[in-house]
């Protein structure tokens, strides 16, 4: 089968497209044809082997021998191991999974669900982490109420436009932070307030919020805390700003009371489900930046290295079947 393998560390340059063997399922895993992929901040730091850290997961000092990029993904079902009673041959599903950039991936089975009926390939192949990690953070962590007040930092980005929508559903009043260019996009999926940072610091400004998930990282903890309500809190969820703001996160997390932890999010079925409730509802919809097939994989990558990507990029595995 095709797959886009990890070679080494760095540029787009280490993705190559090739021609590796077909996986097997094992005891309470599927195998699915994938039907398309999506690429997020994970596959990105991937790529460049950073935070240093993720080279425990895969491969020191290079990547695994015929390490197999991608997570999120939407397929079918092309057979099942011993122990699947959840799900059958011929069944459309969406989830996570090892090595969703191929044309064919292993999951497990608890950590897929039946893809969205409303939804294609392309636009479910968005969901599963970005999805999975607002929900979690908003309905979790921050236990988002009706009628708060809640800032989307990023909220042009891959977590940060379900962010936006998944915190109108829970009934806040949603602020959104992008550029210039994202303006009218974020306020086209709900948010009602817009701030664009290349003219507006939020950090600055005289409004408070009951909660601010931030994606990005672009202020110190204590500036963004600034701007949330006494008994508000901050929810810190984003690589791009570096280890050390993580870590200074993850810290203050135990000793002040605003500052909210640092979370890993599942992508399981329950949270599968309940998004593809949200989705089938009609109050959550994937935004979808660009589109390439497979065997531009590495295209895919450079356009996220150049950092201007907005919403989910996504991988067409069956257009380069075709």
């Amino acid at each position: 089968m095709n797959a886009i393998v990890q070679t080494g560390y760095g540029s787009a340059d280490v993705m190559e497209y090739r021609q590796v063997d077909k996986p097997v399922p094992g005891e309470g895993e599927v195998l699915v044809r994938v039907m398309a992929a999506s690429l997020a901040a994970g596959e990105y730091f991937g790529m460049r082997g950073r935070p240093f850290p993720i080279r425990f997961y895969i491969g020191f000092p290079k990547p695994k021998p015929g390490f197999v990029q991608g997570i999120d993904f939407a397929g079918v079902v092309e057979s099942i191991g011993s122990g699947v009673t959840d799900f059958r041959p011929g069944d459309e599903v969406y989830g996570e999974c090892h090595g969703s950039c191929a044309e064919f991936a292993v999951a497990k089975a608890g950590s897929i669900a039946p893809k969205p009926r409303s939804l294609s390939f392309e636009q479910a192949a968005a969901v599963p982490t970005s999805a999975c990690t607002a929900l979690q953070a908003l309905r979790d962590h921050g236990r988002v109420r009706p009628g708060q007040k809640v800032l989307i930092n990023g909220a042009s980005g891959g977590v940060g436009t379900f962010a936006v929508q998944i915190a109108k559903a829970l009934g806040a009043e949603v602020t959104g932070v992008c550029s210039t260019r994202n303006v009218e996009m974020v306020r086209s999926i709900g948010a009602d307030h817009v701030i664009d940072y290349t003219k507006e610091d939020f950090t600055k400004g005289s409004a408070r919020y009951d909660v601010i998930l931030d994606n990005v990282g672009s202020h110190s903890l204590s500036d963004t805390r600034r701007v949330l309500e006494p008994d508000g809190l901050l929810l810190p969820s984003s690589g791009h700003a570096g280890m050390g703001w993580v870590i200074a996160a993850a810290i203050s997390s135990v000793f002040v009371r605003q500052q909210g932890p640092v979370f890993v999010a599942v992508t399981d079925t329950e949270n599968l489900l309940a998004l593809r409730e949200l989705i089938e509802a009609g109050k959550v919809t994937p935004v979808i930046d660009r589109t390439y097939p497979l065997s531009e994989t590495a295209r895919a990558f450079e356009y996220l290295d150049e950092g201007h990507a907005r919403a989910k990029v996504v991988i067409s595995v069956a257009a380069s079947a075709a």
